[in-house]
């Protein structure tokens, strides 16, 4: 009897192209040695080289409907590589690295070409998956990295109360894990993603307008126990304040807040918000985010995160103000 020939390159990126998850694993496991050697010969034995090609290989995982030539996918994955790495070698500031995370973003309003990929292909749903197992410390950081509009090395370290070398450890240590479980979930079936983030859209919008009203129905009180802690510039150092209060005093203020986006995983949520004052955009933080952390559904924890002012701007000498007498 003839040995099975092995599955060409070809087959496996028409096949990946058509949905098939376990299809791209293995083009990525197959073509990782030389994905690597591109990025060592660009950036050398290091940190540098290891992050490149797990960007890479994360990018392919939403650009693989973009490969005309499925013979010459292992060419397309190794540009994609040398790409990352040039771009590390030009980067002159700090920039999310995931690009393929950046654009997972579930559309409030629409769906762009990319996203429709994305859920054709139940890649979304495999990758949220994977994230699920990080550790919290790993996937807290990286989800503000690439989710949230906390994307700053400092910001994070602020909101997780760590020195920066810690974040930068953890986003590192947080995209060689996701990596790692990609490929070895790859075959495995994956929860509907859509489904946890449309849930939190939905807590989201329903705490607001129980805010408005003075009153939270009973299903979404449930979820904010009288133990759940404000952290952060909102709180008061030493005693342990329901958030409610806050959301109540901020809209006694005038201060009214629209969702714009909204992150879930089982455990980390966030909450994108733009900011009114009197019906007009705030001036100094027309937006904030929520972040909460939760066990078995119910808050723990919510950090109310302002974003850093432009240094330099009169909003920046506003602000610092502000949060001086905060």
């Amino acid at each position: 009897m003839a040995p099975l020939s092995p599955t060409t390159d070809e087959e496996l990126t028409r096949r990946a192209q058509a949905g098939e998850i376990e299809a791209l694993g293995l083009l990525l496991a197959r073509h990782q040695a030389p994905m690597r050697a591109v990025a060592l010969s660009l950036l050398g034995n290091g940190p540098d080289a290891e992050d490149a090609v797990q960007d890479a290989a994360l990018t392919a995982l939403r650009r693989i409907g973009d490969v005309r030539d499925p013979a010459a996918v292992g060419a397309w994955l190794r540009a994609i590589v040398r790409n990352a790495s040039r771009m590390r070698l030009r980067a002159t500031r700090e920039t999310p690295g995931l690009d393929c995370l950046d654009h997972l973003r579930l559309p409030d309003h629409g769906s762009s070409h990319p996203e429709r990929i994305v859920e054709q292909h139940a890649m979304r749903d495999w990758i949220w998956d994977a994230m699920e197992e990080l550790p919290k410390q790993l996937r807290l950081a990286l989800m503000l990295r690439h989710f949230s509009p906390v994307t700053a090395y400092q910001e994070i370290a602020d909101v997780c109360e760590v020195p920066v070398g810690t974040v930068r450890s953890r986003l590192s240590q947080a995209r060689a894990k996701l990596a790692e479980v990609l490929l070895a979930t790859s075959t495995q079936a994956h929860d509907d993603a859509f489904t946890v983030t449309e849930d939190s859209r939905q807590e989201a919008l329903t705490t607001l307008e129980g805010a408005a009203r003075g009153n939270l129905p009973g299903d979404i009180a449930e979820l904010w126990p009288a133990e759940a802690e404000l952290l952060g510039t909102l709180s008061t150092p030493g005693e342990r304040t329901h958030p409610f209060r806050a959301m109540r005093k901020s809209l006694d203020d005038g201060v009214r807040q629209q969702l714009r986006h909204v992150v879930a995983s089982r455990d980390i949520t966030i909450w994108e918000m733009d900011v009114t004052i009197g019906g007009r955009v705030a001036p100094t933080w027309p937006t904030l985010t929520w972040l909460m952390v939760r066990q078995n559904r119910k808050v723990q924890t919510l950090r109310v995160i302002f974003p850093r002012p432009q240094r330099g701007s009169v909003g920046a000498v506003t602000a610092a103000n502000d949060q001086a007498t905060t």
